[in-house]
């Protein structure tokens, strides 16, 4: 039997005006908002804004400079560049002539680029410096019909740059670029995103306009900010989660700043004083472990109050009002302890939307008591990407789920437990890939998630593994490693962790531990510091802390399902060794293949 959830509702956001291109959200604040600092970032020193009208001149400079290039409607252009204005700038660009953007990771292999270059069409690629330049130069060495322009953003001898399109666009008759724009509609070929995939070859997923306004539209009320509020951004945009954020922000009039680096992103924070921001639940896990390390250097009173404020916030939940002397006592915490907190990211902050894999509970938990609503969600680029999420107020947010359908979507959880959805956020298909489409979205519109889930309280959608990653062990039990990895993530002293099994007698994993507090923790045991991490892992002290460490997770999980083995991991696994998809997630099989021996040793040893 199917379960099915729909949610069909009027948007009661009194700025919840109707957009068709993404560009028309840029000319109406352009038009509408004198708004200073649309777009900002940081150079020489110093926060530097764009107005929305700066943003608007240089988008139609840029349109008129491809143009000059040759490029005109249904060509391909790449991005290649870290987040700072001027790749919305070019994106926007981009589609004022009715081209297609392809956004790519400034990390993937040159064997993807050369892959993405031939299979998109790439006329023009824009790349953000030399560096990222003689890379793309070795992915194009060699092909018959490669790309026929390459630019890059910041100047760079011999190749034109993004400042000469701006200044051959100036040159041009700006009244060129009208008839352009009118011809785009809204179903009309946005963008060409290939998702990393954990197997096998990259594929371009497209998307229209239609497909992430409607997104945008169901998401207005989610973020009930003043026009003029800040967000800081620092997932990449090449990932469709900070692109569609981008234009829902635009369309809420909210000023967008850049990070300088993930490195520089608390001291970003601290300056720039967002109400709300995009994050994936690593990056909060640092946060959230940064916080509790320093709490546990405290002596005394002090660490006694911190202890007591997490103990508070542990115990925080959204459903259920904990009653008069809780909320005294939260209320204390908030002002003694849980402002700190706040300082620490900006002191303003309302708001962390939170999503690209399962967020901790504990993490949402301690937040929200601390005043900050970490709104969870939940999609996939084909999806546009947003299906599911959490809004601002408590009773639409459960923990541990990842929050209502969106309005005006379907969900129906299929008899296997997979999620399938419907609407018209749904992409048009793989690009050159009606073989892969067909598998992905049935006859009847619906589009295969691949995930595993059910709805909790008829309301909200809660994720429990991917139908892909579950195993039967050699008994014939089927076990979901998602559940089992988060509970062991939980540990401060787990960086990384991957669950493995499959036609085995029993659970194991594979683990990187968090050297940092490893480390710490191995200095109080009287470890010498200059251990190397392999000499770390090998150390049976640490193996038996990590085997404490598995008896504490398996106690939530079936016999068979319980991990009775670990092996420690010395070297992260990373985007660079293409054990990890640029969004961070394990691609399973090359994990298995580089770790080959300690899995050998953990069944056969």
């Amino acid at each position: 039997m199917f379960v099915v959830c729909r949610r069909s509702v009027a948007f009661p956001n009194s700025r919840a005006m109707t957009f068709f291109r993404t560009f028309d959200l840029l000319a109406h604040l352009a038009e509408t908002t004198p708004q200073a600092d649309c777009l900002v970032e940081k150079k020489d020193g110093r926060w530097q804004p764009l107005s929305a009208q700066q943003v608007q001149q240089s988008s139609d400079q840029f349109s008129l400079g491809l143009r000059a290039l040759g490029v005109g409607a249904g060509d391909k252009v790449a991005i290649i560049c870290a987040n700072r204005p001027e790749w919305v700038v070019a994106d926007m660009g981009i589609a004022q002539l009715g081209a297609v953007s392809v956004p790519m990771y400034p990390t993937i292999t040159v064997e993807d680029y050369r892959h993405i270059f031939q299979d998109a069409g790439v006329r023009v690629v824009l790349v953000q410096d030399a560096t990222l330049l003689e890379k793309v130069r070795q992915a194009v060495a060699g092909l018959e019909a490669g790309p026929e322009h390459l630019v890059t953003f910041d100047p760079t001898p011999g190749v034109p740059s993004y400042a000469d399109l701006l200044t051959r666009g100036a040159a041009a008759d700006p009244a060129a670029l009208a008839p352009l724009k009118a011809a785009v509609q809204p179903d009309d070929l946005l963008t060409l995103i290939y998702t990393s995939g954990t197997t096998g070859r990259p594929k371009g997923v497209m998307l229209s306009h239609r497909n992430i306004l409607f997104n945008c539209q169901n998401l207005l009320t989610y973020l009930p900010l003043a026009p003029g509020s800040k967000t800081l951004s620092f997932l990449p945009l090449s990932h469709i989660f900070e692109r569609t954020a981008t234009f829902l922000y635009l369309q809420l009039k909210m000023s967008i700043y850049y990070a300088e680096s993930v490195a520089l992103i608390a001291d970003n924070l601290r300056e720039v004083q967002p109400q709300a921001f995009t994050t994936v639940p690593r990056l909060l896990e640092k946060i959230f472990d940064k916080i509790v390390a320093t709490g546990q250097q405290l002596t005394g009173a002090k660490r006694t109050l911190f202890d007591w404020a997490m103990r508070l916030g542990l115990r925080y939940d959204t459903q259920q009002d904990q009653g008069w002397w809780c909320n005294t006592q939260l209320a204390l915490a908030n002002k003694l302890v849980f402002s700190k907190w706040r300082e620490a990211l900006g002191g303003e902050v309302r708001y962390i939307i939170c999503g690209g894999a399962a967020l901790q509970p504990r993490l949402a938990r301690v937040f929200w008591a601390a005043g900050i609503r970490v709104m969870e969600g939940y999609g996939m680029t084909e999806s546009s990407p947003v299906i599911a999420a959490s809004r601002p107020e408590p009773e639409n947010n459960l923990i541990g789920a990842v929050g209502p359908v969106l309005p005006n979507v379907e969900v129906k959880i299929a008899p296997d437990g997979e999620i399938l959805t419907r609407s018209p956020s749904v992409m048009q298909g793989y690009y050159h890939r009606p073989d892969l489409t067909a598998e992905a979205i049935d006859a009847e519109g619906w589009l295969h998630t691949g995930d595993i889930g059910e709805l909790v309280q008829g309301k909200f959608l809660k994720i429990t593994d991917r139908k892909k990653e579950m195993f039967k062990n050699a008994n014939g039990k089927y076990v979901a490693p998602q559940p089992l990895e988060s509970k062991l993530s939980e540990s401060p002293l787990v960086e990384q962790v991957m669950v493995v099994g499959e036609g085995e007698k029993y659970t194991a994993a594979l683990l990187v531990p968090a050297f940092a507090e490893l480390r710490t923790w191995a200095a109080g045991q009287g470890l010498p510091a200059e251990l190397s991490d392999a000499a770390l892992v090998a150390d049976e002290r640490v193996r038996q802390r990590y085997d404490q460490l598995l008896q504490e997770a398996n106690t939530n999980f079936a016999d068979w399902e319980q991990i009775k083995k670990v092996a420690l991991v010395a070297t992260p696994w990373s985007v660079e060794s293409g054990e990890l998809t640029p969004t961070l997630k394990v691609r399973r099989k090359i994990i298995r293949e580089n770790n080959s021996t300690q899995l050998e040793q953990l069944y056969r040893g």
